[in-house]
C-alpha cells in the first residue's frame, strides 16, 4: 500500500474573512485547473473561517483542518473550541502539537495526547507535529527529542488509532526563519521517525504512515524535499498564504 502524499497549508493567525474567502477561492480554482490528483490537499484556516472555507471547498478535492483543538469536549472552558465543534463545521483534520502551541502556550505531552484522543473520538484525523529546537539540534539530541515526543503521545495509541494520524516533522529552528533542513537532514530524521513507528507497531504500519516536512518549505525547495524517500509532503506555513506559491508547492509533489 503506497503512502498518501499530503500538502497542508497552515494559515496560522492571519487574514480577515474577506482575505480568507479570496485566498480559498483562488486556490480552489487553481487546483481544479492545474492539479491532477497526485496529492491530498488540506487547508487549515483560523477557527472563525472553518465553515466558510469548508463550503468553498466542498465541490473540490480540498479538505479542511483546524489548527488546534481543546482537550475537553464541552463545558465551562471560555474561549476554547472542541473537536465536536470543529467536526460540525465540516473539517476532517486537526493540527495538534505545533511547536508554537508547545512553546508559546506550554502544551505538554499529556495534554497533547488528550487532544489527540478527543480528535479521534470525533472522527477527526490528526496532523501531529514534532521537532527539535536549534539548541537541541546543536547538542546532537534531536533524535532523542523526537523519539520522546512520539513515545509520550501517538505511539501510545492503538494501531488502529495510530493509522488515523499523520506526522509533521518541523524543526523549530526552521519555522518562519527562512532556514530549511538540508535534504540529507530531512531524510535522515524522517527515516528515523519511520523506524520508531516500526519498532512500536510494525514495518507495514510504518511504511503506510505519511510523514510531512514543515519548516520554511517553499516553492523553491519543495521539489527537492518531496523527492526524498521518506518525505511524503509538507505542512506549509507562510507560503500557503499566497495562492500561486501554494499551488506551485502542490505541483512539486509528483506520483
Amino acid at each position: 500500500m503506497s503512502r498518501k502524499k499530503i500538502i497542508a497549508g497552515n494559515w496560522k493567525m492571519n487574514g480577515t474573512y474577506e482575505e480568507a474567502f479570496k485566498l480559498t477561492s483562488e486556490i480552489v480554482s487553481m487546483v481544479k485547473d492545474e492539479v491532477k490528483g497526485y496529492a491530498e490537499i488540506i487547508l487549515a484556516p483560523p477557527f472563525p473561517f472553518l465553515t466558510s472555507v469548508n463550503k468553498l471547498t466542498e465541490n473540490s478535492v480540498i479538505q479542511v483542518s483546524a489548527q488546534n483543538c481543546a482537550s475537553e469536549n464541552s463545558g465551562a472552558f471560555t474561549g476554547e473550541v472542541s473537536c465536536a465543534m470543529i467536526a460540525s463545521c465540516g473539517a476532517t483534520h486537526v493540527i495538534i502539537g505545533h511547536s508554537e502551541r508547545r512553546t508559546l502556550f506550554k502544551e505538554e505531552d499529556d495534554v497533547l495526547l488528550k487532544k489527540v484522543k478527543a480528535a479521534l473520538a470525533n472522527n477527526l484525523k490528526v496532523i501531529f507535529c514534532i521537532g527539535e529546537t536549534k539548541e537541541q539540534r546543536e547538542k546532537g539530541i534531536h533524535f532523542s527529542v523526537v523519539e520522546e515526543q512520539l513515545k509520550n503521545t501517538i505511539l501510545r495509541l492503538s494501531a488502529d488509532d495510530f493509522r488515523k494520524c499523520v506526522i509533521a516533522y518541523e524543526p523549530v529552528w526552521a519555522i518562519g526563519t527562512g532556514l530549511t533542513a538540508s535534504p540529507a537532514q530531512a531524510q535522515e530524521i524522517h527515516h528515523h521517525i519511520r523506524g520508531l513507528i516500526a519498532s512500536v507497531f510494525s514495518d507495514t504500519i510504518a511504511q503506510q504512515c505519511s510523514i510531512l516536512y514543515g519548516g520554511s518549505c517553499n516553492e523553491n525547495n519543495a521539489a527537492e524535499l518531496f523527492a526524498l524517500q521518506d518525505v511524503d509532503g509538507g505542512l506549509i506555513g507562510g507560503a500557503s498564504l499566497k495562492s500561486r506559491s501554494f499551488v506551485t508547492i502542490i505541483k512539486a509533489m509528483k506520483d
